[in-house]
């Protein structure tokens, strides 16, 4: 039960901290392009990068943090669901090379961040 409960909690955040961050991004930004989505994408995979690689070399988290952090938290902030309805919207909107883009700027940063969050958590802890 107390897994469940971590995993409600984090994912309670994280839905907050992304509906807060498009929030933020759509003010500034504005509405022409999926900013919010993008970003949470990029840095939720980002943080992820750095908490597995945290996880591996220097922390050991209880199970229940473990999927708080992970699974809830992260889970929920970064979405690959509000990801395939902004680019089904570009594409409906006639807007299919800005979909392309999208598609290609999310996976590719996504994956690099990762990647960013692996190396940073390399130097900073070796």
């Amino acid at each position: 039960m107390n897994m469940f409960l971590s995993v409600a909690l984090g994912g309670a955040l994280g839905a907050c901290a992304r509906y807060g961050v498009a929030q933020i991004m759509l003010r500034y930004l504005g509405p022409g392009y999926p900013y919010g989505t993008l970003f949470v994408n990029v840095f939720g995979s980002l943080l992820m990068g750095i908490l597995i690689e945290l996880m591996v070399l220097r922390w050991s988290p209880s199970p229940e943090l473990r999927v708080f952090l992970i699974t809830g938290l992260l889970g929920a902030f970064t979405t690959f669901s509000a990801f395939s309805l902004d680019v089904a919207l570009l594409i409906e909107k006639g807007a299919t090379l800005s979909a392309a883009g999208y598609i290609l700027l999310s996976v590719i940063l996504s994956v690099a961040g990762l990647f960013a969050g692996l190396h940073l958590v390399r130097l900073v802890v070796s």
